[in-house]
């Protein structure tokens, strides 16, 4: 699989909306702005992931790291429970990893 940071970013936000539900609307354009600003950080991780630079449990140490970014964005919002803007961030961090993992 050819990795495509921004397919995945797109799926990424798919996977928000899914998982917010009524609440897209007002999180949508905020959401879509985190993902964006991380993008870099988050290709540069990828990429030294799928060329082997990075060791998988640094990987996993540092998506554990975005995670917590991406909610605390989120959560910032004040517009999603916690235990929402969690249930978001796994969902689309999920996406991302797998993507990675693909690309192995």
């Amino acid at each position: 699989m050819i990795f495509d940071i921004n397919t995945l970013l797109a799926d990424m936000l798919s996977a928000i909306k899914e998982t917010v539900n009524g609440n897209w609307d007002t999180v949508k354009s905020t959401a879509n702005e985190f993902i964006e600003n991380d993008k870099e950080r988050l290709q540069l991780l990828a990429e030294l992931r799928i060329s082997g630079d990075l060791p998988d449990e640094w990987f996993q140490s540092r998506m554990e790291d975005e995670k917590i970014i991406l909610e605390a964005e989120l959560n910032a919002l004040e517009v999603l429970s916690t235990a929402k803007a969690n249930q978001a961030v796994n969902a689309a961090f999920d996406v991302l990893i797998n993507g990675i993992i693909l690309s192995l």
